[in-house]
């Protein structure tokens, strides 16, 4: 990858380089994008795109991994403690993943297909989860001594159930052009869905808030 520019302008240009590749990424998908396309859109002769990026992967890697970087801090905050309020803290954590991915739902779809044919965006996609479960994982046992779900181990539990979230917004949001009007989730909705399941998993018979 190339260096990262340090001027204004260039700083600039990146950045723009950036909102353009998104916008081809979510038109053509991630197999039928091209540096040609992204310079088009970005309105630069493709030497000058060459110097800020050196290929579409490196392109397709800046834009997801600024936005991977916010899913994990949006998704860690919370205004309720995890330790005392498992539930609500559980429904913020949900909330902040399911509204920023919406938000970019058609990088994340770019995403999916990345993985799928491109074993770098395959080992970024498994990454970047493991790093959602890892925190999870480590909150549960820290505070609440909790290593295993229903006698199985508690990071398998988890990586199901945040299976189970990642591929909800999949299908209610980066694919939403395939639904019908009527059967749009609200993202509110979406978050209460899989935050109860999420919680039943880990704390059976306890009450959450609605």
């Amino acid at each position: 990858m190339t260096a990262v520019p340090t001027t204004p302008k260039g700083k600039r240009t990146r950045s723009q380089i950036l909102g353009a590749a998104r916008r081809v990424f979510a038109r053509d998908g991630y197999v039928g994008a091209t540096m040609s396309a992204i310079a088009e859109e970005t309105g630069v002769s493709l030497g000058g795109l060459y110097r800020y990026f050196t290929n579409k992967e490196d392109v397709f890697e800046s834009l997801i991994g600024d936005i991977h970087d916010e899913l994990y801090r949006v998704s860690g905050t919370t205004e309720h403690d995890f330790g005392s309020a498992p539930f609500d803290a559980l429904f913020d954590a949900n909330l902040g993943y399911l509204e920023h991915y919406y938000a970019n739902r058609d990088v994340m779809r770019a995403l999916i297909e990345a993985a799928n044919v491109d074993a770098r965006f395959r080992d970024f996609w498994f990454k970047m989860r493991n790093r959602h479960i890892d925190r999870f994982v480590s909150s549960l046992q820290a505070l609440h001594g909790i290593s295993r779900s229903g006698g199985l181990p508690a990071r398998h539990v988890a990586e199901a159930a945040a299976c189970m979230v990642e591929q909800s917004a999949y299908v209610w949001y980066a694919h939403e052009d395939l639904r019908d009007a009527s059967e749009t989730v609200p993202v509110s909705d979406a978050a209460m869905i899989v935050t109860r399941a999420w919680h039943g998993l880990f704390f059976p018979g306890e009450r959450g808030s609605a």
